[in-house]
């Protein structure tokens, strides 16, 4: 069953002079067991849209449906904790999580707090810090003493910690090195493809939309601009140029190819797929 958004809207600061409507009427299917990239320029909606997953954020029309969840405009919610422990959110600045006094005690929070025992949400937060590339030397240090890396890391850990079904991760690789951001992202992918959590990414990174995603969502002045697979969406680089964002490596070699004069099908998605029809016809016509 897809995450829905039915016809959704919300605006910031109602009634004030800096009233803004963020989303305006957004009809979108997200795709349950997927990873799913939400992209758009700044400003455009994307962070607003992915808060109302956990009711961080609730509608002001529509309805929103994740799980076994209905949210709908003018009724409060029940029992958010729950749902908030099932849909974990990482946001785009990782101090907006990070109070405690250690790293081990910050990513150990989220479970004590949904009732786990403490020595069973230890053992967890370890865990989840291992997987983010956090070694034993962070447990005891300060969140303020880390590096906006380190930090981004150990907001990571703390959701990952709680195991939720589906993860909702806001620009999760800014401030990482090119090593770390690749060890993040193929975390993510292991999480997807072996644990079968839902995941969606906001990121302006292409490389990561091509590389590692199913599909692609993109917003525009508080609108669903598109919604498809990364197939479909890399199929030319027409919606990267609208939104002025370079697309993928892949994808620029390719055109380029093309407009020299080289046949290269609509389904030639993989660097070995284009170096074989590359060679083909230059075998020929050589």
């Amino acid at each position: 069953m897809p995450i829905q958004f039915d016809h959704v809207s919300y605006t910031y600061s109602t009634g004030t002079p800096y009233e803004y409507k963020a989303l305006n009427d957004v009809c979108l299917d997200i795709e349950e067991g997927k990873i799913t990239a939400v992209i758009g320029m700044t400003g455009s909606g994307k962070s607003t849209l992915v808060q109302h997953l956990n009711a961080l954020l609730l509608p002001e029309k529509g309805v929103v449906r994740i799980l076994d969840r209905t949210i709908t405009a003018g009724e409060k919610p029940k029992n958010l904790k729950s749902l908030r422990g099932r849909v974990g959110l990482v946001f785009q600045f990782p101090e907006y999580q990070l109070f405690e006094e250690t790293v081990l005690k910050d990513v150990a929070f989220g479970p004590k707090n949904f009732g786990i025992p403490e020595a069973e949400a230890i053992e967890r937060a370890k865990k989840a810090m291992a997987m983010v590339g956090l070694e034993t030397r962070h447990y005891e240090k300060s969140p303020l003493e880390m590096s906006g890396g380190q930090k981004r890391r150990a907001a990571i850990a703390g959701i990952l910690a709680m195991d939720p079904e589906v993860l909702v991760l806001d620009e999760p690789t800014a401030g990482l090195d090119p090593y770390g951001t690749v060890s993040m992202m193929s975390l993510f992918s292991r999480l997807n493809r072996e644990m079968k959590k839902t995941i969606l990414i906001v990121t302006h990174d292409m490389e990561q939309v091509f590389t590692y995603c199913d599909n692609v969502v993109v917003v525009e002045n508080g609108t669903i601009r598109a919604s498809m697979s990364v197939q479909e969406f890399f199929k030319d680089s027409s919606y990267c140029k609208e939104m002025n964002i370079l697309p993928p490596a892949l994808i620029r070699m390719k055109e380029q190819l093309i407009e020299a004069g080289f046949e290269i099908g609509e389904d030639v998605m993989d660097i070995d797929r284009l170096a074989e029809a590359v060679a083909r016809q230059v075998k020929k016509h050589g």
